[in-house]
């Protein structure tokens, strides 16, 4: 697999120097058991997983810029889904072995805050054939104007 492990100086300051006392503050108890526990959100049900908006998603927890509705596709999965990140560096990968299963994590690289699982080879039509499936309540999105 052609992504691995990455790391970058956070963009937003101190963002991942909060204490979980500070994240459970600024979060709402969902976003929190995704952002902070790794959780998932039931498919279907996520605010973005089938919005055809123009603009940039970014982080709900710091904001960081990670992907745009430029890589998004339809892959029917439940979830927004990417087939790339915004740019080199907006995120980071961890090897997840939890649930008996071997995946990729994505995460915030500014606040280390978990965004979904990437997954590579299932076919998908796209430039890069990786499907970055992200829970909708790790993202907001900054439309573009005009």
């Amino acid at each position: 697999m052609s992504i691995e492990r990455e790391t970058r100086t956070p963009a937003v300051k101190n963002a991942a120097l909060k204490s979980d006392e500070q994240w459970r503050q600024e979060l709402t108890p969902e976003e929190y058991q995704v952002l902070r526990q790794a959780g998932t959100e039931r498919p279907y049900t996520g605010e973005f997983w089938d919005t055809h908006t123009a603009g940039v998603y970014t982080c709900r927890a710091c904001g960081a810029e990670l992907f745009t509705s430029k890589e998004k596709f339809d892959s029917h999965c439940g979830w927004p889904s990417f087939w790339a990140p915004l740019a080199e560096g907006t995120v980071k990968y961890l090897h997840d072995r939890t649930l008996g299963m071997e995946r990729i994590e994505v995460r915030c690289a500014s606040c280390d805050s978990h965004l979904g699982h990437v997954f590579e080879g299932e076919g998908y039509d796209t430039p890069t054939d990786q499907r970055y499936c992200i829970n909708s309540i790790s993202l907001r999105l900054r439309p573009v104007e005009g």
